[in-house]
């Protein structure tokens, strides 16, 4: 697997995993100002989600990397098969 290949599967696995990690905590204001949203939320930490989907999403690469390397997972097999 080239560079170019990893960077791009980690960036699918961290976009896919921000998705699902953006509605976890979050509540809405209690009283929102004129001209703020109602459902948006009181705080949404994105810092702390962003630190949580790169960790989530480094194991979850490593995880394809060793599968990759065992030969478990290939994407020329999948090629192959059509």
């Amino acid at each position: 697997m080239s560079w170019a290949t990893g960077l791009m599967v980690y960036l699918v696995i961290w976009w896919t995993i921000l998705f699902a990690v953006l509605p976890l905590g979050v509540k809405p204001a209690e009283n929102p100002g004129k001209g703020h949203d109602a459902g948006a939320p009181e705080r949404p930490d994105l810092k702390r989600k962003a630190i949580i989907t790169s960790i989530v999403s480094a194991v979850l690469w490593i995880a394809f990397y060793v599968l990759h390397q065992a030969d478990i997972f290939s994407f020329r097999r999948l090629v192959d098969l059509s």
